[in-house]
């Protein structure tokens, strides 16, 4: 019989055809399934509730119907989501997303068609959770400013600030079509909330871009990973920025090994400023050592891998 302990030390390949397989197929209930868990935590970062700093919770569509919401689902690969932004008489966010371990083969065709990853549809990711608090900390820099988003996922940053900063313009952008679909069904979930806000989704990839230098700020969040991305989207954030007056982009992002290192140098080679800041809200930082110091509720937690640094650029 095979131990306990031999069944969580796999190979890292084996577990990772496992990530695969437990996405591309229905989750078995069986006891086996359940040791395979441990081993997968041994090499996924990923987790269900990240930093927890915005409370959300899935809605059914009973629930939708009495709020009367445009959001109730159709499909059994998607889920509704509600958030609840904490701050004084904001109103409910809805989010539409991917069902967690949803995947279809046409997502790999899109990846492959248009030269890009499926990330923003595999969930949303604890940087995002994190960039959306801290501009929910700082809405009056948005005020009256016209803002963008890169690589937005389900786009929920976007639309808080859409919903409490009252910002001229806020588009939420990516470069998977699929992505876009989402981030324009949930502007529709939510627009009676935009008030002044005018808020759009574009797809948009990371190369010299034709979109005018006019954005008082572009945000992003764990957008580094990927180095063959680097220049694309230093190039990207430097046609996006306004060359008149102050501009800034604000980006959260884990170092990943060298990943976030690599991307400084091109941010730096290209001209731009930036700075890095590890402490940057307190209430982030609280939990960000509570996990270090053991909390169960992230397996795996790791400062290199998890925890996002702030990175200011600029002209």
């Amino acid at each position: 019989m095979v131990s306990d302990s031999t069944k969580i030390t796999s190979k890292p390949s084996s577990l990772r055809w496992k990530i695969i397989r437990q996405a591309l197929l229905p989750r078995p209930s069986s006891d086996s399934e359940n040791q395979s868990e441990i081993g997968l935590n041994q090499i996924s970062r990923k987790t269900r509730i990240g930093f927890n700093l915005i409370p959300c919770c899935r809605m059914n569509n009973d629930d939708l119907l009495e709020e009367n919401s445009d959001s109730v689902s159709n499909s059994f690969r998607d889920a509704c989501y509600c958030y609840i932004l904490p701050v004084s008489n904001a109103p409910k966010l809805f989010i539409h997303k991917r069902v967690e371990d949803c995947v279809d083969l046409k997502d790999f065709e899109t990846c492959n068609r248009y030269g890009i990853d499926n990330t923003g549809l595999v969930c949303q990711w604890p940087s995002e959770d994190v960039l959306a608090y801290y501009c929910l900390s700082h809405v009056d820099m948005f005020r009256s400013k016209r803002v963008i988003e890169l690589g937005s996922g389900y786009g929920l940053a976007g639309l808080v600030i859409g919903m409490v900063s009252d910002a001229l313009e806020v588009v939420i952008s990516d470069g998977n079509p699929q992505v876009v679909d989402y981030i324009q069904r949930n502007i529709d979930a939510n627009s009676v909330a935009f008030c002044g806000t005018k808020v759009t989704s574009m797809m948009l990839h990371w190369e010299v871009s034709s979109v005018s230098s006019t954005y008082d700020i572009v945000i992003a969040s764990d957008c580094t990973f990927f180095k063959e991305f680097h220049k694309g989207l230093v190039q990207t954030i430097r046609c996006l920025l306004k060359e008149e007056g102050p501009s800034e982009a604000i980006i959260f992002s884990p170092k990943r090994g060298d990943s976030l290192d690599k991307f400084l140098v091109e941010v730096k080679d290209s001209g731009l400023n930036f700075s890095i800041t590890e402490m940057y809200e307190n209430e982030i930082w609280r939990r960000h050592q509570r996990f270090i110091n053991g909390d169960n509720s992230w397996p795996n937690y790791d400062k290199d891998h998890c925890y996002p640094l702030f990175i200011r650029i600029t002209r």
